[in-house]
């Protein structure tokens, strides 16, 4: 895979990088258990936007599964745990040169302060 020979060449996440990744995993995990859940994302990510919520095709829990699996969720448990989310931005960062682009990028697309 592409994005695992990138980590491996660019080596993992700054403490930069690293800060602003946690910082949006925090804001997921809810109960503070060390990983996100359905019922974590049920807060915080709202599907009544979602084509497939609004034209019936798919539930809400059927989103949340599939926002999970395309964040990390690589065992498809529903769960996607600190590594996990690490993992998944490390390969994202790798794709970005720019520290302060990479952290203005996290901050926009989670409403980070």
């Amino acid at each position: 895979n592409f994005d695992e020979f990138l980590v491996g060449v660019r080596g993992e996440l700054t403490e930069r990088r690293k800060d602003i990744v946690l910082k949006a995993f925090l804001k997921f995990d809810k109960d503070c258990s060390g990983s996100i859940t359905v019922d974590d994302l049920a807060g915080t990510y709202r599907v009544d936007m979602h084509p497939k919520f609004k034209s019936g095709e798919m539930t809400e829990e059927e989103i949340f599964l599939e926002f999970l699996t395309n964040f990390g969720d690589k065992n498809k448990d529903g769960v996607i745990t600190k590594q996990e989310w690490l993992e998944y931005y490390a390969a994202v960062s790798s794709n970005i040169d720019n520290d302060d682009h990479f952290i203005l990028l996290m901050r926009n697309a989670w409403q980070l302060d």
